[in-house]
């Protein structure tokens, strides 16, 4: 009997191995075990800032770019914007427009806390709103007057109304200011908070809240900032965020290779191309809002041949920019097709290109009306008038490089060109006071997400305002001005692509290309998502998502046939 008994009970071991085997056999078969990195709270991260220290405090910090960056973590506006240039809810946590467009009504997110724990409110928002119409030259002019004209409304301590005299589509553009707080700083003005001691240690609303100053030999160095346990997006997974100052790109270079950082905040050209072999560093280049552009004066009798869009078109045929980035800007720059920024909602992605092309400037030049002088060997209008101009530009080397491009480009077609180099405050007097020919300038739009192209192209702008080329186009104009009262971002969309269709048929004055911005980052650090910018500060977009520490999320993935049943 026992004899049997153990040959049953091989059998019976024998019989749950291979079951055991089968199945796991059938999962391997239709299952497969995923893992997948799972960010988890922890970790220190150090970053180089070029410049000095100067306050936090998103309204005295304007003009100081690393007091912007510090200060973007420490503090919220009621919205921010993606980088497509759409609104995104910060502070505020709904928003609505009445039909007119005059009334926006905001309710503000729940559970808002400062750093010291006190409760965020509307009260906060009235506050900031009432220094932004202070008669203080930190405010500039043009900001005061808005707001001079913008009744806010509370309704309650989440509930508020921003009435205005009439539509304004941009509006919301003007709602990326950082609040503050009204219980620490209400009843001064914004004359007696310049040196106020929460400058040096503030108390915000933001990711990342003032931890301490790093200070040796009596300087200030750095900034450590820490986690904000109850942001309201949840507390960032990094303990620590810390910002160290130098005087320039090559003193973050080497404080990176000395490890003393493991990002630079901005890395210039002059350093970009060490900063490529650097192994452990990720480099984030995008598109930042600064157009470099040649002006036209279309009203000055001297050069009236340039009121022929045949021969502006010309012009932009002969310019051979992909060379001017290459030779001047080290391929760091984003040639530009139009007056709107490429990536926004804005922009026209269909948009004709005008591409470097000597045969068609050429024929276009013939069909303008121009003819060699076989007498004087000079290029001439039909009434005689000699084809030349004079190009003002700013007297900096960059500048100074781009108008010798330009000059030999234009003359390759027979133009004659007078270089003229001045400061930029002498060439700006010249271009408002319309006392120019052509002029190759910047146009700087940081801080300008609504992509409102009206100051610089509206007819209102022509005599007294940024209308510098005195483009006097009544199709053009009221496209942008219905644009500008319309809140339905559809019909705001298909004005701005008729605009651009014009601008380029019409071409008023010849864009150039827009400047890069490059951010380096130790690969290291995860979850990072850096789009077109604003404004350098921008990168830290969705900063609380970043992180250096991760686990491993492990998980079945069913790869069974399955079938899909598509409804007609």
């Amino acid at each position: 009997m026992k004899k049997y008994r153990w040959q049953l009970l091989i059998i019976l071991i024998t019989g749950l191995i291979v079951g055991i085997l089968l199945i796991l056999q059938q999962i391997d078969s239709d299952e497969e075990m995923t893992s997948t990195p799972s960010p988890i709270s922890g970790g220190i991260y150090t970053e180089a800032l070029i410049g000095d220290f100067m306050r936090l405090n998103p309204f005295l910090s304007v003009h100081n770019p690393p007091d912007q960056d510090v200060s973007r973590l420490l503090f919220n506006g009621l919205v921010r914007f993606d980088s497509q240039g759409l609104p995104q809810a910060d502070l505020a946590e709904s928003w609505g427009v009445s039909f007119d467009g005059t009334v926006y009504n905001f309710s503000l997110r729940d559970e808002v806390y400062w750093h010291d724990g006190e409760v965020f409110n509307s009260n906060d928002v009235l506050f900031t709103v009432d220094l932004l119409k202070s008669e203080h030259s930190l405010i500039p002019e043009d900001l005061r007057n808005f707001w001079a004209q913008v009744e806010v409304v509370l309704l309650s301590e989440t509930q508020m109304q921003f009435l205005l005299p009439e539509p304004f589509a941009p509006f919301l553009d003007y709602l990326t200011f950082g609040i503050l707080p009204e219980h620490l700083l209400g009843g001064l003005s914004l004359e007696a908070m310049i040196d106020h001691p929460f400058n040096l240690a503030p108390i915000g609303t933001g990711p990342f809240r003032y931890q301490r100053l790093l200070v040796e030999n009596d300087q200030i160095v750095g900034v450590v900032l820490e986690a904000f346990d109850a942001y309201f997006l949840d507390r960032p997974y990094l303990d620590e965020f810390i910002f160290r100052y130098y005087p320039n790109s090559q003193a973050a270079l080497d404080a990176y290779r000395r490890g003393e950082v493991e990002g630079i905040g901005n890395v210039h050209q002059s350093i970009l191309s060490e900063v490529l072999k650097e192994p452990a560093l990720s480099q984030f280049t995008v598109r930042e809002p600064l157009m470099s552009i040649v002006y036209l004066n279309l009203d000055n009798p001297e050069v009236d041949f340039l009121q022929n869009p045949d021969f502006r078109q010309a012009l932009m045929h002969a310019l051979n920019r992909t060379r001017m980035v290459e030779q001047v800007l080290q391929g760091q720059a984003v040639l530009a097709n139009g007056p709107i920024m490429p990536g926004t909602w804005a922009y026209y992605t269909n948009l004709e290109n005008i591409n470097f092309d000597l045969d068609e400037a050429q024929r276009l030049f013939t069909e303008a009306g121009v003819n060699f002088d076989d007498e004087t060997e000079r290029y001439r209008t039909e009434s005689g008038k000699e084809v030349a101009v004079t190009l003002l530009h700013p007297s900096t080397e960059k500048h100074s490089q781009i108008a010798a491009l330009i000059k030999s480009d234009w003359g390759t077609l027979g133009l004659q060109v007078e270089l003229i180099a001045k400061p930029y405050e002498q060439l700006l007097a010249d271009l408002e006071a319309r006392e120019y020919e052509t002029a190759l300038v910047d146009i700087n739009l940081m801080r300008s997400p609504d992509p409102d192209p009206y100051p610089f192209w509206g007819q209102a702008q022509v005599v007294s305002g940024q209308n510098y080329a005195e483009w006097d186009n009544r199709s053009a104009s009221e496209f942008l001005e219905q644009a500008r009262m319309t809140v339905d971002i559809g019909e705001r969309e298909r004005l701005y692509r008729n605009f651009q269709v014009l601008f380029m048929k019409e071409m008023p004055s010849l864009p150039l290309f827009y400047s890069t911005y490059t951010y380096a980052i130790s690969t290291d650090v995860n979850g990072i998502v850096l789009g077109p910018v604003f404004e350098p500060s921008d990168r830290f977009y969705n900063v609380h998502e970043w992180y250096i520490l991760a686990g491993r999320d492990e998980t079945i993935v069913s790869t069974e046939e399955t079938s899909v049943m598509i409804e007609e």
